[in-house]
């Protein structure tokens, strides 16, 4: 289950419950998870709104792309491991987390990139399911993990490698 909170309607326009959805449901897939057993939450939100939440909750008061809170802490120990995989609750559900996107931010980072706006922001909920599951970027053996995995997702989504176009996300995650 997906749950979309909108508090900035420029995400309405851009189509964010179909792009996260999309997103959402290609991430689970790829790592043997059907988004209709997992509860994940996404605040549609405005830069504004991000530099609260990332100085509220990482201290860091600026804007960002996405944030993500997982539900509980799936990392792996070892670096480059895979991360535990969630267990569904008495119900038969898995609650992964919540996730916040920025509209502004993910339109400038996609006009600087020259990429499609849709194709960015597939990338972000992507990225931030991922989080949720337990991978990071922290570690360098981590980073490349959690990238392979976003290029091979996003490449069944018809998404081109966002690594070949940028640096990688700014996530605040």
């Amino acid at each position: 289950m997906l749950d979309i909170e909108c508090e900035d309607d420029r995400w309405l326009a851009a189509g964010l419950e179909d792009l996260a959805t999309q997103a959402a449901t290609a991430a689970l897939a790829h790592l043997g998870l059907d988004l209709e057993e997992c509860e994940l939450a996404v605040l549609a939100c405005s830069d504004a709104r991000i530099a609260e939440l990332n100085a509220e909750f990482r201290d860091k008061p600026a804007p960002t792309n996405v944030l993500s809170w997982p539900a509980e802490d799936l990392a792996a120990e070892a670096p480059g491991g895979t991360p535990e995989r969630p267990e569904p609750d008495f119900t038969g559900e898995c609650t992964l987390g919540d996730i916040a996107i920025a509209y502004d931010t993910c339109l400038r980072e996609s006009q600087a990139a020259d990429k499609p706006f849709a194709d960015h922001v597939r990338h972000l909920v992507v990225h931030g399911t991922l989080h949720l599951l337990g991978y990071d970027h922290i570690r360098d053996q981590d980073a490349t993990l959690m990238e392979s995995l976003e290029i091979e997702i996003l490449g069944k989504l018809g998404v081109e490698d966002p690594y070949m176009l940028e640096d990688g996300p700014s996530s605040g995650s």
